[in-house]
């Protein structure tokens, strides 16, 4: 069938992106899915640092790859191997599919999926192989999902149902930004009454994160960043305080969150955590990037430093606990949505991120 995307011709073409576009929004043939695979109809798209990451060259991709991996959509088509979804189910993309088999999947959300990773680093679905084709021949996935377009095939465990009662926007910033801000406040940081939660890095992630220690009872949530206007919204959403990195001062947090994808950033936050605290960092950094920090604090004050990608989530497990959060009024994500936007403005979307002044954008197909 024929769709509409955005396709990334090449890396690291210089910003401003308005101008040098090197997202092109095009027609693409999309093969129908195979056994285990499902058609499904995009109605939102996020945009999120992974996506600029690859733009700018920070996390190198093979070209040219349909991007987007945050989203959700409506199931159009089901392959004959797939018993579990149905047609016309509104469905919450995950950008790392878990195949269930390996060692890595046995760790509880710990360890990325290792043939999930292998499919995402070769721009294939976990099933293998593509199902797009541009003007020049084949064009390949963004981790297993490529949603910046009309339509996507993608593999059944790339993808968790959600109800109806769910609504685009909602389902699909639990793919990413709340998967993996959330996640890591869930599954790696796990606040305790009293605890002092800080975030540090205000974006789309780092408010993710935010609302989901607000969620807690009896747990203090401190916003950290340098821009005025997000520790403004981190307010407004209800931290408790927000400072910028240069004013914390004697702030102690047992648990601090890093999502900035910075290593100043992180060492922030290394910098905060109180004794027997834990750092968590989520942000993705330039591979090229380092930190220094002194070891003999994690020692002689028993600190870790714990890496969480996805939020060391399990979608599967994960995306019900936030769905019920935002059911019960505790998790307001529709408040991270700083814009909306069409799929022919995608170029400047990127603009708004690299300035570090979007939360969430969303493409809306609807």
């Amino acid at each position: 069938m024929k769709i509409r995307g955005a396709v990334l011709d090449r890396i690291g073409a210089p910003p401003r992106y308005a101008e040098s576009r090197p997202l092109t929004v095009t027609d693409l043939e999309l093969a129908p899915p195979g056994d285990t695979e499902l058609l499904v109809r995009i109605e939102t798209a996020g945009l999120c640092h992974s996506d600029l990451s690859v733009v700018n060259g920070s996390r190198v991709r093979p070209v040219p790859m349909l991007l987007g991996h945050e989203a959700a959509g409506i199931v159009e088509q089901v392959g004959a191997a797939v018993g579990d979804v149905a047609v016309g189910q509104r469905v919450v993309m995950t950008f790392l599919p878990r195949c269930g088999e390996c060692s890595a999947c046995a760790t509880d959300g710990l360890a990325p999926c290792q043939p999930g990773s292998a499919a995402n680093g070769a721009g294939v679905l976990l099933s293998g192989g593509t199902r797009l084709v541009g003007e020049h021949g084949p064009v390949l996935h963004h981790l297993g999902v490529s949603a910046f377009a009309t339509h996507a095939v993608v593999d059944r465990r790339s993808v968790v149902p959600v109800d109806a009662d769910v609504p685009p926007v909602v389902a699909s910033l639990l793919g990413c930004a709340v998967l993996t801000g959330g996640g890591a406040v869930l599954n790696a940081g796990q606040p305790r009454p009293g605890d002092t939660v800080a975030i540090v890095g205000m974006g789309g992630v780092g408010m993710a994160a935010l609302l989901t220690a607000l969620s807690y009872d009896d747990v203090e949530v401190v916003a950290v960043d340098r821009l005025p206007e997000k520790l403004a919204l981190a307010k407004s959403l209800g931290a408790h305080r927000a400072v910028s990195p240069d004013d914390v001062g004697e702030l102690e947090a047992r648990i601090a969150i890093e999502a900035a994808g910075h290593p100043a950033a992180l060492e922030t936050a290394i910098a905060i955590t109180g004794p027997g605290g834990r750092t968590v960092t989520v942000g993705l950094p330039s591979p090229d990037a380092r930190i220094s920090v002194s070891p003999l604090g994690f020692v002689a004050e028993g600190r870790s430093l714990i890496g969480s990608y996805l939020g060391s989530a399990v979608p599967a497990r994960d995306i019900p606990r936030f769905v019920a959060l935002w059911r019960d009024g505790r998790l307001p994500v529709e408040s991270l949505v700083s814009a909306t936007i069409a799929l022919d403005d995608v170029n400047e979307g990127m603009d708004q991120l690299a300035d570090g002044r979007a939360v969430r954008q969303l493409i809306d197909f609807t």
